[in-house]
């Protein structure tokens, strides 16, 4: 029987590459050739057992992938059909994406949409997957290229950057603030028409300023997000999807009462099937980022992986990195 590297977290939480086979793999409809994976936030924070993000062990992590089908329970996902897999409990309460194979439920798996190879769906990743939601629910609730500026914090970062690219792509007028002083050549690139640093973006704000945005894009959350929300504009909106800078914050009722601007908590790991599927498709046509190889920052290897993997927790990864893994 074949066997293959794995990148897993033991019963002890011990983090390495493993050598398993597929009888090591839990039950499930469909098992697939990993061709590539990605580096999240979320992934760094999985080899930590202090962080809880992971809920059973042993498990292979990694929060995305995709690859081909080699076997499946499944007509609609036949042997050699191209796919993709984000979100759920992939790499968190069940098998990810850090292996040379996998089997998976069918409910996870996503044909590959059109418009996007198996390399560019990861370059896209969760990260790319937040970004979009973000967008689509953002211009449900009445977003428009031609209603002002909108605002993307930690642009720099995975879904910063992608988010800055896929609106810029789409006609905003993006406003960009980042941490990262040497990142303005790089956001103007993706389309930022202007760079704030993150003082800028964290000054303490009274309970209603001037209304400079139309929407926010924030995964950074904390201290940010009161800051941003005194400054957007009547029936604007927020995306927040992330807590890099803390999970509390403090804030007033007023940009929600008088000027009734809406918080959309952005969850791309249990979005419905229908609307993932939705978000994907636009991933291949209108919300594809015209620039997915400047957002590669680095391609990784299997031997890599781990410093990938401590350099995002750190904070010091810009824009994607990916790893190959077959």
């Amino acid at each position: 029987m074949e066997r293959f590297p794995a990148f897993m977290m033991d019963e002890r939480y011990q983090v390495g590459w493993k050598e398993i086979t597929d009888e090591d793999l839990p039950p499930g409809d469909v098992t697939i050739r990993v061709k590539w994976s990605s580096i999240n936030y979320k992934d760094g924070l999985a080899t930590r057992k202090e962080s809880r993000v992971v809920r059973k062990v042993p498990t292979i992590l990694g929060i995305d992938l995709a690859g081909k089908v080699v076997e499946s329970s499944d007509p609609e996902l036949p042997p050699g059909l191209e796919v993709i897999a984000t979100g759920y409990d992939l790499g968190t309460g069940g098998p990810g994406g850090y292996t040379q194979r996998v089997r998976l439920p069918r409910e996870w798996v996503l044909p590959l949409p059109r418009g996007l190879s198996l390399r560019e769906a990861m370059i896209l990743g969760t990260a790319g997957f937040t970004a979009a939601l973000a967008i689509h629910r953002m211009e449900q609730n009445g977003l428009r290229p031609d209603g002002g500026p909108v605002l993307v914090t930690g642009a720099s970062g995975g879904v910063g950057s992608l988010a800055v690219d896929m609106l810029a792509g789409l006609g905003y007028t993006v406003e960009a603030s980042s941490g990262d002083p040497e990142a303005e050549g790089y956001l103007r690139r993706l389309g930022a028409a202007q760079i704030l640093p993150r003082e800028e973006v964290t000054r303490p704000q009274r309970p209603l300023e001037s209304g400079r945005w139309q929407g926010a894009i924030d995964p950074v959350g904390g201290p940010v997000l009161p800051s941003i929300l005194p400054r957007i504009r009547p029936g604007g909106s927020v995306g927040l999807m992330g807590n890099r800078g803390g999970a509390e914050f403090t804030t007033t009722v007023f940009p929600f009462i008088l000027r009734g601007v809406s918080l959309l908590g952005i969850d791309s790991a249990y979005c419905p099937r229908p609307l993932r599927e939705e978000v994907w498709s636009r991933l291949g046509k209108d919300l594809k980022p015209r620039h997915l190889e400047l957002l590669v920052t680095r391609e990784l290897s299997r031997d890599e992986l781990e410093e990938g993997l401590q350099t995002i927790l750190e904070g010091k990864i810009r824009g994607r990195w990916i790893v190959r893994l077959d």
